[in-house]
């Protein structure tokens, strides 16, 4: 018998927004110090500079009231769930066509201007989470788009550090929901209680099938920081890396994840 799937984690839409919004003012604020030589720079995201990087973060954030801007989807129909969308995301194919996109914007301080303003007149501070968007992966309610909007900016925050040297902050509410939703991603697609990965101060979740843990100290059991989860569940790092450098623990001989990361790229 398949282990029973838990009840998906709530989030509160209002606690979400304001997250969202803290941390695209942590990058707006470094943005706009950004030297001409900083933008050129290359990222580990394949041929993107440091200025398509940057234009896409805040391309991220304008796709929400881009999106509100449409028809909302007619009903009744199933919404893309936030457990399916890392999945989905992963499974989006970039066009290799498509220029770059930080061509279209020459004045990413502007940029950020334009999607922050739109974003506080379009999107309530309550009352607006059962709202439907369209988005490239499907209808998706609002509470639950704004989500993974903290996930596209913690992600992409680590890589704009990464690409300069920076020390970007990270708001705790926007890393928590991006640590967590990573997480439960990881559970839902491997289910079971064999396995404990725990990412303190944030998330700890049971996956992988076999002997079930009820009590005591868990005989498998899977340590790291909220970045480095990060890192791995998008595949910024490897998990043989992440172990070599003691940025992972693992101990038990089924706590091995490698198999199951990344999983969205």
């Amino acid at each position: 018998m398949p282990p029973a799937k838990k009840r998906p984690r709530a989030y509160d839409p209002t606690r979400t927004r304001t997250a969202v919004l803290a941390q695209f003012g942590h990058v707006r604020d470094a943005v706009r110090a950004l030297t001409p030589e900083q933008l050129a720079a290359p990222t580990r995201l394949g041929d993107w500079t440091v200025r398509d990087l940057v234009a896409h973060i805040a391309l991220g954030l304008g796709s929400v009231s881009r999106d509100l801007a449409l028809p909302e989807p007619p009903g009744p129909q199933p919404a893309t769930t936030l457990l399916e969308w890392p999945p989905a995301v992963a499974a989006a194919v970039r066009d290799p066509e498509a220029p770059a996109p930080g061509a279209a914007h020459p004045d990413l301080v502007a940029l950020y201007g334009e999607v922050e303003a739109a974003f506080l007149a379009d999107v309530p501070a309550s009352g607006a989470g059962e709202r439907l968007l369209p988005t490239r992966v499907g209808s998706m309610r609002l509470a639950d788009y704004l989500v993974t909007r903290t996930v596209e900016l913690a992600v992409h925050t680590d890589d704009l550090n990464a690409a300069l040297g920076l020390e970007i902050p990270y708001d705790r509410q926007a890393l928590a929901a991006c640590t967590r939703l990573l997480a439960d991603t990881l559970a839902d697609r491997a289910p079971g209680g064999s396995v404990e990965v725990r990412v303190p101060p944030f998330a700890v979740v049971q996956c992988i099938g076999g002997p079930k843990h009820t009590r005591g100290t868990p005989p498998n059991v899977v340590e790291t920081a909220p970045l480095t989860w990060i890192r791995l569940a998008t595949g910024r790092t490897e998990w043989a890396r992440a172990l070599a450098d003691a940025e992972v623990s693992a101990s038990g001989e089924r706590a091995d994840l490698a198999a199951l990361l990344p999983l969205m790229k």
